[in-house]
């Protein structure tokens, strides 16, 4: 997954309802007041090309999460990623995000507590974050477009066993998706400060040159109460698939998730072995 190396990424907290809650994170927010209160919280950065220190470790693998060195609960987030080209102005704003490709994406994050940083969660080096490596096209990123009929389901197989890790949710159930969140996303980048768990995500695209190209992740699903309540261990399989409801209905995605093959056909499926580094 060499490929995204130049690109940013940025992820988007809080834009599932619950899920904050769920993964103990609700606490982190409580300074930061947003004008609706049932929107996403914040921009956080998981990777900026060329920084130094941990924001510019490449977490990106499609295959293997490598568990930290360090002591600590690790959970998979099972979220959609978007593919995006970004735009500025004469002053370096952003002013245009245009997502090209979707697909599945673990936000695989650590569990711990005083965390100043949302993003010092987030990255703890090569292969601690998930992206498929089957991307499917955006004709367009609004109601009507290929997106509505997608659903994003999740599981971990361990010991043999599979299941289900996070709910089973269409894609349009996310609190911002389509237009109202990439206004959101433009004026939240622009804007955010470094304040309580947020970061001034504008200075990181200064320093990186105005990077054109951009993973956004969305958001992270509510979790199954396995999956709220189970960390991941050595030897475990994450897979989390993005698939059209159209085209399939949960048990066929199920079979395929129990063989661990997919087809290609209106489905996105990230499949990662856990392992020690």
């Amino acid at each position: 997954m060499e490929r995204y190396k130049e690109y940013v990424g940025f992820g988007v907290a809080g834009n599932f309802a619950l899920h904050l809650e769920q993964a103990g994170e609700i606490e982190d927010f409580k300074q930061i007041l947003t004008e609706d209160p049932n929107g996403p919280k914040g921009v956080f950065p998981f990777y900026v090309p060329g920084r130094e220190g941990q924001l510019g470790k490449y977490p990106i693998s499609s295959d293997t999460i490598v568990l930290p060195e360090e002591e600590c609960n690790v959970q998979p987030e099972p979220e959609v990623a978007l593919i995006c080209d970004l735009a500025y102005d004469e002053l370096g704003k952003v002013n245009r995000i245009t997502p090209r490709f979707f697909g599945a994406y673990n936000d695989c994050s650590l569990r711990k507590e005083g965390a100043a940083k949302i993003s010092h969660k987030k990255n703890w080096g090569e292969s601690s974050k998930g992206l498929s490596s089957t991307l499917i096209p955006i004709d367009t990123f609004e109601k009507g477009g290929i997106m509505d009929t997608y659903r994003i389901a999740s599981f971990l197989r361990r010991d043999g066993m599979l299941m289900r890790y996070g709910e089973d949710v269409e894609l349009p159930g996310y609190s911002y998706f389509y237009t109202k969140l990439t206004d959101w996303l433009k004026n939240q980048i622009n804007a955010q400060t470094d304040f309580g768990p947020l970061e001034a995500i504008g200075s990181y695209l200064k320093e990186a040159g105005l990077p054109q190209k951009a993973i956004i992740s969305i958001g992270a699903t509510r979790y199954t109460h396995f999956g709220e309540t189970n960390f991941l261990r050595e030897g475990d399989e994450v897979i989390v698939v993005v698939y059209d409801n159209n085209k399939y209905c949960t048990n066929p995605i199920l079979t395929m998730a129990n063989r661990g093959v997919f087809q290609s056909e209106g489905i996105s499926a990230l499949i990662q072995k856990v392992c020690r580094g």
